[in-house]
């Protein structure tokens, strides 16, 4: 019995858990987002294939070996391929041989294309961290979206409570005969109002979550639930100590498009120096290993001493002439096995090489000049992005003032519009204000909210963005 309790505790325990899990804060879809992003996985990709063509170019460092085999069936008129000797009959053939070739010396070329394809790849990998940090700069901002919505439909949520209250009071005062049908009227068209912008609010929740689902790429029908802190809670660094200058000096050190940048210069400059080498005579040792196999190929295994029946000359003696038969030698022979005639035949050669480009059309020339372009053209795309990026901090740093000081205004307005409602609805209590002005009162105050939460969310984003560019990456 008390086992079942434990396991039932149990449980119950990890249940909660798991359904505490379930919340997303800024820190888990950030990571979330960069590690299972489209983007960031192709990204990946890229880099995983520069890394492979590193790795490549350091293997063609080392010399080459490549077997080859052949066999088949020759007739007609051909050359033996045991003997060298041309011969006539059909036999079957085969052959082997062992092959290897390296460069000794190519004026560097390959060496480095070795440290560019080395530099690609760490471009690749910045260019990796870039994607990254775009995802998660654009999944932070749709999950301060996610939170800006929320906030809205509960500043709608309590617009529509506050009509409905104010509807169902205004029924008792007409059904008692202290306030006309046309105030009864207004609330009502009022009501209806409100409802519809609580129920854009809950849709614009709802976008905000779908937004942010594709960019952590997660099903648009999964369960998904944020973490909602105040937003007053958001940690913000004080504006003086993001100064533009200051902000824009840190971030060329640490944004991975600038180092993106400069790894693709210093991956070109070694491009440079390996097309030039390319022009250059190279130097190379060569080897090889071989054999051939002759079916009809015979070995002499003995001889039979004998006279031969054919006379082979004639001696006269005497003024008689004799046939001489002479003593002669037959040879036996048999067929040459596999294993010997390979064994016999093998054959071994050794040289240096080298290769002069003379002419070929101006290939070479021309890749080395497009390489000495393709430098200048990556050195001003950086300074581009340099721009780029200065004007993107100090736009960033302008905007949050602005911001800063909206919210501020925005604020300031809220407390006005909330003394002048209060007002309002107090009049309105004892008959002193008709429901027109209620009403206007109330969406006056229903305005400066959301502006005021609308700014207020503006404003910490922006901060977020110039913490961002100062190195300090997204918190919450």
């Amino acid at each position: 019995m008390h086992y079942k309790l434990y396991s039932l505790i149990t449980i119950i325990v990890i249940s909660l858990q798991a359904n505490a899990q379930q919340k997303w804060n800024l820190r888990t879809i950030v990571d979330y987002a960069m590690t299972n992003n489209i983007g960031v996985k192709l990204t990946d990709v890229q880099a995983k294939v520069s890394d492979l063509l590193y790795k490549q170019s350091k293997l063609s460092q080392y010399p080459n070996l490549t077997f080859s085999g052949n066999t088949g069936i020759n007739s007609g008129s051909n050359q033996d391929p045991t003997s060298f000797s041309r011969i006539t009959q059909t036999y079957l053939s085969a052959g082997m041989q062992l092959q290897s070739n390296a460069d000794i010396f190519n004026f560097y070329s390959k060496r480095n294309a070795i440290a560019s394809n080395q530099w690609e790849l760490q471009a690749a990998k910045a260019n990796v961290e870039k994607t990254k940090n775009d995802i998660a700069l654009t999944a932070a901002n749709a999950y301060l979206q996610i939170l800006l919505a929320l906030q809205q439909q509960n500043i709608a949520d309590v617009q529509l409570k506050q009509t409905i209250a104010q509807l169902t009071n205004t029924q008792k005062l007409v059904a008692a005969g202290s306030l006309p049908e046309l105030n009864l009227s207004q609330l009502e068209a009022q009501l209806a109002s409100d409802s519809v912008n609580y129920i854009t609010a809950k849709g614009n929740v709802t976008q905000a979550v779908l937004t942010l689902k594709s960019y952590m790429n997660i099903d648009a029908a999964a369960e998904f639930e944020v973490d909602t802190p105040p937003v007053e809670s958001i940690p913000l660094e004080p504006i003086a100590t993001l100064q533009p200058a200051d902000v824009y000096n840190l971030a060329l050190t640490n944004q991975p498009l600038q180092q993106y940048d400069t790894y693709k210069i210093k991956a070109a400059e070694k491009f440079a120096a390996s097309a030039r080498g390319a022009m250059y005579p190279t130097f190379g040792i060569y080897g090889s290993l071989g054999s051939n196999f002759n079916n009809q190929s015979k070995t002499v295994t003995g001889v039979t001493p004998g006279i031969s029946t054919t006379p082979g000359a004639t001696v006269n003696v005497g003024g008689t002439s004799y046939n001489v038969f002479p003593f002669q030698f037959t040879p036996t022979y048999k067929n040459t096995n596999f294993t010997t005639q390979l064994n016999d035949n093998f054959r071994q050669s050794v040289g240096l090489s080298v290769t002069v480009p003379i002419f070929n059309g101006g290939n070479l020339r021309t890749n080395y000049d497009r390489s000495r372009l393709n430098i200048i053209s990556l050195q001003l795309q950086k300074n581009q992005d340099d721009q780029t990026l200065k004007q993107n901090i100090y736009a960033a740093y302008n905007a949050a003032i602005i911001a800063m000081e909206k919210f501020n205004a925005s604020a300031k307005s809220v407390s006005a519009n909330e003394k002048t409602y209060d007002f309002a609805n107090k009049r309105f209590t004892i008959g002193m204000l008709g429901t027109f002005d209620l009403i206007t009162s109330q969406n006056n105050l229903l305005r400066s909210k959301l502006e005021y939460t609308l700014n207020q969310f503006d404003y910490v984003f922006k901060m977020k963005v110039l913490e961002f560019y100062r190195g300090q990456g997204l918190k919450l």
